[in-house]
């Protein structure tokens, strides 16, 4: 396992599932644990899972330049660093293009990619200190394209590939830069998915594992992109899908 003793970990959207899972990964493996997010009820319930651990709760609007900035001023206030950032805050906009209100589109482009660049930028400085790294959570829908999701196959699209430039250009300064991609996990987010039946059939049909991920299995994988153990890692978006990204997209033929 892991040993983040000392280290310090921000991450966004800890309130609820991926978020929450991660900063309780990143506990259990001795990280300082900095929790933020919109509402401040949400990231107390997810703290007070965390006995033991060194914790810090900043209600933060990524979509919030000068929230992010404080984000990152809190955290080096409190614990003299930042070693990694999880970039996870996020949000969907559902509906076909041209039926999607501005408001709606602009609010997921702000959550999901001014969000991580605020963050980014807020942050970059430490960790270039202290050779630190950052995940983002990007998804399988910023892979490749879905029916219904034009705007946030947009924002992680731009996810994705913001990973590959910033690594591109941070690695030589210390800082590795990668993405996890999920497919569908059971979420708040994804609730009005995973309560209906026939939805669900289709996606364990589409998934080759047969059911949906639980957060813990993506915090996982963040926490080994996180790690010493992946300290050749730059630059990669990997699937965290049960297999959908192995398919070429055709049906089943037996």
């Amino acid at each position: 396992m892991p040993d983040f003793s000392g280290k310090t970990v921000i991450i966004t959207g800890a309130g609820t599932g991926i978020g929450a899972a991660t900063a309780a990964r990143f506990a259990r493996d001795g990280a300082n644990v900095v929790l933020a997010g919109r509402r401040a009820d949400k990231l107390e319930a997810a703290a007070d899972g965390l006995a033991g651990a060194r914790v810090l709760i900043q209600a933060t609007d990524v979509s919030d330049r000068a929230a992010c900035e404080a984000l990152v001023a809190a955290a080096v206030a409190r614990f003299g660093g930042v070693d990694v950032l999880v970039n996870n805050a996020g949000a969907a906009a559902f509906g076909p293009f041209l039926g999607t209100d501005e408001a709606e589109w602009r609010g997921v482009m702000e959550t999901n990619v001014a969000g991580t660049i605020y963050c980014t930028r807020a942050a970059m400085p430490h960790l270039m200190a202290r050779g630190g790294n950052i995940v983002n959570v990007s998804s399988v829908s910023g892979l490749g394209g879905d029916w219904g999701l034009s705007y946030y196959n947009a924002s992680k699209g731009a996810v994705s590939n913001l990973t590959r430039a910033l690594a591109l250009e941070f690695g030589g300064q210390g800082v590795r830069v990668n993405a996890v991609c999920p497919s569908l996990t059971l979420t708040n987010m994804s609730a009005g998915l995973s309560s209906n039946q026939e939805m669900m059939a289709k996606f364990r049909d589409r998934i080759p594992l047969g059911r949906a991920a639980e957060p813990a299995e993506v915090a996982d994988v963040i926490a080994f992109l996180a790690s010493h153990d992946a300290r050749f890692v730059n630059g990669v978006n990997l699937p965290v899908d049960g297999g959908v990204t192995a398919s070429n997209g055709q049906p089943r033929l037996g």
